[in-house]
C-alpha cells in the first residue's frame, strides 16, 4: 500500500509542473486566435477600458503596465504608464517584458501596432463592440489570464444587470436621440457603436444610426432636420474631471428644437458610458432613467 501511494505522489509530482505551465488559448475581437505556453504573469494594458477589463476579469494583479487615463478601479492609478493611445512607450512596454500586450483595436494608431509586433510579445485586439461583447470579453482575458472563475462571476453579473435593464424598458415608447461625441467638428456615432446598443437597450432610436464611418462628423442642419427627442453626451467623468467636453448649452440657440423645447438635454458620466467595460451597465442604467424623463415629458406634450 504505502508502494502504491508512493507511486501515486511521484505521479501527481510530476504532472505538477505540466500543469502549472499548461497553454491557454483565446480569440481576440480581431477574430485571431491567442495562445500562450501558460496563463499570463505580466500584462500591459493600452487603453482605459482595457485596464478595467483585466482588473474585472481578477488580473489587476497581473497589470504591470498601462497607458494615461487608465484610472479605474483607484488602485489602477499607481500602475507605471506607457504613453498613451496617441504616442506609446515602446521602450518602456520591452523594459517591463510583459507576456501579453492587451491592444484596442482601432484606438492604437497602426504604426505603433506594427512595431510592438516587433518585439514578438503576444497581442490580444479589444474592441467590443454591442453590449453582450462585454461579457465575452471578461471570459476570453479570464481564460489568458488564468483567473476563469473571478471573470466568469464578473461576465455573470454584468449580463445579469444588462438583461433587467433590456427587460425594464423593452416595450417603452420611442425616443429619438441624438449623441454628440464633439462640438467642433459636431461628430456623433452610428449604429455600430456601443452606445447606440446602449440607446436601443434603453427604448431610444439612434437618429444617426445610419451614417458611416462609426463617429461620423454630421452638420448642425442635419441634426435641427432629424429634431431628435433628446440630445445627449458625455460629460467630465468623475475619474478624469481634466477632460475637456463639449457643452450641451449651445443648442439652446434653437429653441423650437425638440429636445430643447422639452428640457431634454442630458449629460452622462463618460467614463460609465464610453468605456467599453463593465461599467457601462451604470452609464446604460443612467441613460434609460433620462430617456424615461424624455418620454414622460412627450406624453405629456401631448
Amino acid at each position: 500500500m504505502r508502494a502504491a501511494i508512493l507511486a501515486l505522489t511521484l505521479f501527481v509530482a510530476a504532472l505538477g509542473p505540466c500543469a502549472a505551465h499548461a497553454t491557454v488559448t483565446a480569440i481576440d475581437d480581431a477574430g485571431n486566435t491567442v495562445t500562450l505556453p501558460a496563463p499570463a504573469q505580466r500584462v500591459v494594458s493600452l487603453a482605459p477600458h482595457v485596464t478595467e477589463l483585466l482588473y474585472a476579469a481578477g488580473g489587476g494583479a497581473k497589470v504591470v503596465g498601462a497607458v494615461a487615463y487608465s484610472d479605474y478601479p483607484p488602485e489602477a492609478q499607481k500602475v507605471p504608464r506607457v504613453g498613451d493611445n496617441r504616442a506609446l512607450d515602446l521602450e518602456r512596454i520591452a523594459a517591463l517584458k510583459p507576456d501579453l500586450i492587451v491592444v484596442w483595436r482601432h484606438g492604437n494608431a497602426q504604426q505603433q501596432l506594427d512595431r510592438l509586433r516587433d518585439l514578438h510579445i503576444p497581442l490580444f485586439f479589444s474592441e467590443p463592440h454591442k453590449l453582450d461583447d462585454v461579457a465575452t470579453s471578461l471570459t476570453r482575458l479570464g481564460v489568458l489570464l488564468g483567473t476563469e472563475s473571478t471573470a466568469q462571476a464578473a461576465a455573470s453579473a454584468y449580463r445579469r444587470d444588462i438583461a433587467q435593464l433590456r427587460a425594464r424598458y423593452a416595450q417603452r415608447a420611442p425616443v429619438s436621440v441624438f449623441y454628440e461625441v464633439w462640438d467642433q467638428p459636431l461628430m456623433t456615432i452610428n449604429g455600430s457603436h456601443m452606445i447606440s446598443d446602449v440607446i436601443a437597450l434603453c427604448g431610444g432610436r439612434n437618429v444617426f444610426a445610419t451614417l458611416d464611418p462609426l463617429v461620423p462628423t454630421v452638420s448642425t442642419e442635419a441634426v435641427l432636420a432629424a429634431n431628435p427627442d433628446a440630445i445627449v453626451s458625455a460629460s467630465q467623468g468623475a475619474t478624469s474631471p481634466d477632460r475637456p467636453l463639449p457643452s450641451l448649452e449651445r443648442w439652446r440657440a434653437w429653441p423650437t428644437l425638440t429636445a430643447v423645447a422639452r428640457g431634454n438635454l442630458f449629460a452622462i458620466d463618460g467614463d460609465l458610458l464610453t468605456r467599453p467595460a463593465p461599467r457601462i451597465a451604470q452609464g446604460a442604467a443612467q441613460l434609460c432613467k433620462d430617456l424615461d424623463l424624455a418620454r414622460s415629458r412627450q406624453a405629456a406634450a401631448h
